[in-house]
């Protein structure tokens, strides 16, 4: 009956635990009733009284039910009918354990995730509510309620429940639905190679889903790029269509919202992506040997974020994955070819990893995860609409980098930087588009952030090949090295390597 298997495509960002599956087993009737007092009642407190922007009937009629067997389940502990069960009423409320679980899980996926997630998800997550409520009612056809001593007022409300159950049918809320086929209408204008009108996005993203800053709209681009790497390709919709619809997120977050942005947000973010790059010195400045197990076999270096490919070889994500966009299908170490693409991180060896830098006293950060989710992100085929929407948002970033302010530069500069991590042919219009001169320009800047954001951009431009060229023709760039694929440009006293994607 109860099954987690509905839940097969339901996975997020945080896994649910094992006792979400496992029906409590070895308690004696008063404690399995006082189990399932306990987790009912903390889920109705905890999502009664939250406002949910999508699945709001679906969530509330989920929850009317579940308080329910609330009311049910407390006269049964308080009038102490629950010390006397039979065998299948015991059966039915392990059953209705592994159901109220199961809710939590929906619940809580409605909850955290993103809007537009919840969205493309609209019919999927309906779905899975009527799920829920059919077997909430086949759990009440076979619940043996003469076998229990209930109150007249108490067995009305079951007995309500039940026949509500039976016909409820699958709601699909018209105006979710409305939005979600407005959202893949601009998919197919990208896709025609049309821009939406400003308008009609302005009405769908802030008056329809309320995302009103442009902090919000990166949080929901990140939450989409995270839904790519976690389903490992088995997602609906497909990855390449998802790609398309971070694409358009992030063009209308500065056509919508702009440039000027919180430099201390800004200084914070580039803290982050400077630590990357300065383990190693770090150990060098220490004269610590590194262990030879701990360091990528391609860029030498201690791994910060190590993956396992399909030839069992180890590497730091970020060297494998600059080996495979440049079109290599082998092992850089055996030379064996590779059976496929997927990037599986080796948790342990991170552990030991993490663990040897606390030992010898060396500051490590994990891996930021729109770091790891970029990459993986981009190894999904780009769609049409998605090129065309980075396009668009190339555009509006390059024009700041020309006739900005010298925040919304530094902002704009940070979007290329960004933008040329996800796949060549998004560095080949960039640069094709004139960034190069102005990210030049940013280099002498009296603002560090902004030195910081434009020398990262023209590192991951200078990836691909046909870049080198105008970066080593550019004036005031002469110490870009491109024939070693080595940028050695020293800002705030540090080295950066084009060998990390930044």
């Amino acid at each position: 009956m109860a099954t987690a298997a509905i839940f097969s495509s339901l996975r997020r960002r945080r896994s649910p635990s094992l006792e979400a599956f496992l029906a409590p087993v070895d308690l004696t009737d008063v404690a399995l009733v006082q189990t399932l007092v306990s987790v009912s009642t903390e889920l109705v407190s905890c999502f009664s009284g939250k406002s949910l922007f999508f699945q709001r009937k679906n969530s509330r009629s989920l929850i009317r039910r579940i308080e329910v067997f609330v009311v049910l389940l407390e006269y049964l502990r308080d009038s102490g009918a629950g010390s006397a069960l039979s065998s299948t009423t015991v059966v039915c409320f392990k059953e209705l354990y592994l159901l109220l679980y199961r809710s939590k899980i929906l619940l809580d996926c409605c909850v955290q995730s993103s809007k537009l997630w919840l969205l493309l998800q609209n019919h999927t997550i309906s779905g899975h509510f009527h799920d829920l409520n059919q077997e909430i009612s086949t759990l009440l056809d076979v619940f043996p309620l003469d076998d229990v001593e209930l109150s007249e007022d108490v067995r009305e409300q079951i007995d309500l429940m039940q026949k509500q159950s039976r016909k409820a049918t699958l709601f699909i809320d018209k105006d979710e639905e409305d939005l979600r086929v407005r959202f893949f209408s601009f998919l197919d204008e990208f896709e025609k190679g049309k821009i939406p009108n400003l308008v009609d996005l302005r009405l769908f993203f802030v008056e329809g889903l309320g995302i009103k800053d442009a902090k919000s709209f990166r949080a929901e681009t990140e939450f989409l790029e995270e839904q790519i790497v976690n389903h490992e390709g088995d997602i609906e919709p497909t990855a390449s269509v998802l790609n398309g619809f971070v694409a358009i997120a992030c063009y209308c977050r500065f056509l919508l919202y702009g440039f000027e942005e919180n430099e201390v947000e800004l200084q914070i973010g580039n803290r982050k992506m400077l630590r990357k790059g300065l383990i190693s010195q770090e150990i060098a400045e220490t004269f610590i040997t590194v262990p030879k197990d701990f360091c990528c076999p391609i860029s030498l270096d201690l791994m910060r974020d190590p993956v396992i490919i399909s030839t069992g070889q180890t590497y730091d994500r970020s060297s494998i994955s600059r080996w495979m966009e440049e079109g290599h299908c082998t092992c850089p170490k055996t030379g064996q070819m590779l059976m496929n693409t997927r990037l599986v991180p080796n948790r342990a060896l991170r552990n030991l990893i993490v663990q040897w830098c606390t030992a010898h006293g060396i500051p490590y950060d994990p891996p930021e995860n729109s770091d790891s989710s970029v990459e993986a992100f981009a190894a999904a085929m780009p769609s049409k609409a998605a090129i065309e929407a980075n396009r668009a948002t190339a555009t509006l970033l390059i024009h700041q980098l020309a006739r900005g302010s010298q925040g919304a530069k530094s902002v704009a500069a940070r979007g290329i930087r960004l933008l040329a991590k996800t796949g060549r042919e998004n560095r080949a219009f960039i640069a094709e588009s004139g960034a190069i001169p102005h990210l030049s320009k940013l280099l002498s800047s009296t603002n560090s952030v902004a030195q910081e954001n434009s020398v990262t951009a023209i590192l991951n431009l200078s990836i691909h090949d046909k870049n080198k060229s105008k970066i080593m023709n550019e004036k005031g760039l002469s110490g870009i090295d491109c024939r070693s694929v080595e940028i050695r440009t020293h800002y705030r006293g540090k080295r950066k390597c084009s060998s990390d994607i930044i």
